[in-house]
């Protein structure tokens, strides 16, 4: 048995070193993590993702501590993928293990990991993925990932997570305005930390216009979390219903099943926390609950997964052909010498391309010809 075996089995068997190893390896990309994600995948699929992204300065590691905290209580084991702006030097986490997730240290089944964004879109690299099934392979119920917070750059985190969270701080006033292009779309569960501020109510009232606005109809369709949520849904007249949380139909109306009361669209809740004493957690938990039933009841579910292993098969060919290419570059003469003869006029973007290109084509031709061949016989 090699060491990588000997490793995959330590981190199926509940060995919190095997993986941490793991994860350095995958993020470092050492010899032989390639077959060490490929054994992990085999045991996947069980755990529930869920991504923590929003402004800087909004509150999110203290929101993920107090998650992890409150789902341990809950009996449930958490890992923690915090993504960190990368070091200039480095490559690596500038933060390193996070100093303000303090709640659950010595908790060994809170596994928490900071990872390097290493300047991807979203603040979110491929090892990321691959860490989640790591974590998720070892048999974690709840992965949460908090990324570095970009902005409406984190619309990358949607490919790694099932349901995302994004935390708008009170006050937000005219800044609310930007979410509209783009982490509108991805927002489950659009979160108001620090609750208790000024500005928290109006804050909660314009993300509740901007939703109905985007829903493009009356109201909410699904659950609505949190308090200012409720009370927004009771004075216009219509009540939050959810299959999870028992939401009130008219009163002359008798229960429906869950199947039926299951909206056919979700429109993300408002939920406000109070992070540093644990304020609105449970209701958050709540929400990301029902999302995720959501998701399993609609097929949703199904078909994020699908996109989001299209996605990774998509990046990892992009990465090998870049390798591939930057290869064959090299041997024609390295880049600063080709972009030297374009500047000479010489030759030009165009060809050397499609030079560096040929022998993949030739390549691809010749094993679809084999491919041919095999099946006509």
């Amino acid at each position: 048995m090699s060491g990588d075996d000997d490793l995959l089995e330590d981190l199926l068997a509940g060995k919190h070193r095997a993986l941490a190893r793991v994860i350095s390896k995958i993020e470092n990309r050492a010899p032989g993590y390639r077959e060490l994600v490929s054994d992990l995948y085999a045991h996947t699929g069980n755990a529930e993702i869920v991504g923590i992204t929003g402004s800087p300065g909004a509150g999110k590691s203290t929101l993920v501590d107090k998650l992890a905290e409150t789902y341990r209580e809950r009996g449930e084991t958490v890992g923690v993928i915090a993504i960190d702006p990368s070091s200039p030097f480095t490559g690596g986490a500038v933060l390193g293990d996070r100093i303000r997730m303090a709640s659950t240290v010595g908790d060994m089944d809170v596994f928490v990991r900071s990872m390097s964004a290493r300047g991807t879109l979203g603040g979110l690299s491929t090892a990321t993925a691959d860490a989640v099934k790591a974590m998720d392979a070892f048999g974690k119920d709840r992965i949460i990932i908090e990324t570095v917070g970009a902005g409406q750059n984190e619309i990358d985190i949607v490919r790694t997570a099932d349901t995302v969270a994004v935390l708008v701080p009170p006050g937000s006033g005219d800044s609310i305005q930007t979410l509209k292009a783009g982490i509108l779309e991805i927002a489950d569960v659009f979160v108001v930390n620090k609750a208790d501020r000024p500005g928290a109510d109006r804050t909660v009232q314009e993300l509740l216009e901007m939703i109905e606005l985007g829903d493009g109809s009356s109201g909410f369709s699904s659950s609505g979390g949190g308090h200012h949520g409720m009370d927004a849904m009771s004075e216009s007249g219509s009540s939050p219903h959810s299959s999870e949380d028992g939401g009130e139909g008219e009163p002359d109306e008798p229960a429906q099943p869950d199947e039926s009361a299951e909206p056919e669209t979700w429109v993300p809740p408002v939920v406000e926390t109070v992070a540093t004493d644990g304020t609105g957690v449970d209701d958050l938990i709540d929400d990301l609950e029902h999302h995720r039933h959501y998701l399993e009841r609609s097929g949703t579910l199904a078909e994020r997964t699908r996109r989001r292993y299209g996605e990774e098969i998509r990046t990892l060919l992009r990465e090998d052909v870049h390798d591939l290419l930057q290869g064959e570059l090299e041997r024609a003469g390295s880049v600063d010498a080709l972009a030297e003869a374009v500047r000479t006029g010489e030759t030009d973007p165009y060809t050397i391309a499609d030079e560096a290109l040929a022998p993949l084509e030739r390549c691809l031709e010749e094993l679809e010809g084999e491919r041919l061949e095999s099946v006509s016989r």
